[in-house]
């Protein structure tokens, strides 16, 4: 599967981009001891950490999750390199939280709940079919390892490089494309058998 074709599912939910440039002077603000630049910076990327981790972990305790990632953040950012871009340290740390999550889970054993109806809340009415796309594909993420999704929720829903991937899941860029590449077929194997044309 393209990732065009997956982005015309979800592209509407990814598309606030923010500026490095941008970043690089508020987190010198922070730096500063200047707490209401924080503010900006999450307000700047919240949105697309808050749609990572709903990819990643579902709908339980997602706002939990989202500030998660951003107290540590604040608390790791005297640790930034100031080499690195925001965002890429940004999604490791939403990376890792992620993890963190699913390990917790997993030693309690409890069950992944049913994935959220918000967004088919949000969606215009005239907009059905693409809402049935949209839960279709949210399934099919859902068949994939973590591993798999990760990559490409991380590739093909939110335009991360394929590089700065492999920064932020501290893998070979050629495991990044082998990864993609897998869950690609298997996402696209799942939506054939669910009856959706490509």
């Amino acid at each position: 599967m393209s990732a065009i074709s997956i982005n015309a599912i979800s592209r509407d939910r990814f598309s606030d981009k923010s500026g490095e440039g941008d970043d690089a002077e508020i987190v010198q603000k922070c730096l500063q001891g200047d707490r209401q630049s924080f503010r900006h910076l999450y307000q700047r990327h919240q949105q697309r950490v808050r749609s990572t981790l709903f990819q990643l972990c579902g709908n339980s305790a997602l706002d939990d999750l989202v500030q998660d990632v951003f107290v540590r953040a604040w608390k790791g950012l005297p640790n930034f390199r100031k080499t690195a871009k925001f965002s890429t340290w940004l999604y490791r740390i939403t990376w890792n939280v992620a993890c963190d999550r699913r390990r917790h889970l997993a030693q309690a054993h409890v069950q992944k709940q049913v994935l959220s109806n918000t967004a088919a809340l949000q969606q215009d009415a005239s907009d059905l079919m693409n809402l049935h796309y949209q839960d279709v594909v949210q399934r099919g993420l859902e068949v994939l390892s973590l591993d798999h999704r990760a990559v490409l929720v991380l590739h093909d829903l939110e335009d991360v490089p394929q590089k700065d991937i492999a920064q932020i899941l501290n893998i070979p860029v050629g495991t990044v494309k082998s990864r993609l590449f897998h869950a690609r077929d298997a996402l696209r194997q799942f939506l054939h058998k669910e009856g959706v044309q490509l």
